[in-house]
């Protein structure tokens, strides 16, 4: 993990939310974002000025995005890593996933964007270093070529053969074009033994090589 993140017990009791369907962060991802509404551009702006921290959460349903739909109980943290400025008015930033937490409470917005009280508890290893993951790759790759295939997605193949594992499935979660549900289900993942298994799955069953029986945690 990076050395810049917050220690545990640093994480703040509250942080602006960024409601996105289909938008995945995970501990240890970076998340692109390209920052253009008024509400977000204050929201970006607040953060650089205090911890850096966004938390990245879906809405339940994408009808009234524009409000204040209900939102999935857990999201991502992350921190801006770095961002630029452009010409017309957009601000451009990599958020680095920190830790997921579950929505506690939601607070009165704030310039037009969403914040809520966090609960990390569930959370706290997250933060600690990774254990290496006992990933299935002679599954995984035949159903992945197909997957690619079928959505019209280049890869180089010799580079995620040298990947590690949980980056590799770190990356493959966030990139993949999965719904909503398939998504949280990769986040609420217990641990990364658990979203490595679920991200072989439903890779299996959109390539039709999985019995389709329910994802299991």
């Amino acid at each position: 993990m990076s050395p810049f993140n917050p220690q545990f017990q640093d994480l703040p009791a509250a942080i602006p939310v960024f409601p996105l369907p289909e938008v995945l962060l995970l501990p240890g991802g970076m998340l692109p974002l390209n920052i253009f509404e008024p509400r977000y551009l204050a929201m970006v702006q607040a953060a650089i000025q205090t911890d850096r921290m966004i938390g990245m959460v879906q809405p339940l349903s994408t009808e009234g995005l524009t409000g204040n739909p209900a939102l999935y109980d857990t999201g991502c943290a992350g921190r801006i890593s770095r961002f630029e400025e452009t010409p017309d008015g957009r601000i451009l930033v990599s958020l680095k996933g920190v830790c997921r937490f579950d929505i506690a409470g939601e607070m009165a917005p704030r310039n037009g964007y969403r914040c809520v009280e966090t609960d990390w508890s569930p959370y706290e290893a997250d933060l600690m270093p990774g254990s290496g993951v006992c990933l299935d790759r002679g599954r995984l790759f035949p159903a992945l070529r197909g997957y690619f295939r079928q959505h019209g997605i280049e890869a180089d193949w010799e580079t995620l053969g040298e990947a590690p594992d949980e980056r590799l499935v770190t990356c493959l979660s966030m990139i993949c074009p999965f719904g909503a549900s398939e998504k949280q289900a990769l986040l609420e993942a217990p641990d990364a033994h658990g979203r490595a298994e679920i991200l072989t799955t439903l890779i299996e069953m959109d390539t039709g090589e999985h019995d389709c029986s329910p994802v299991r945690q």
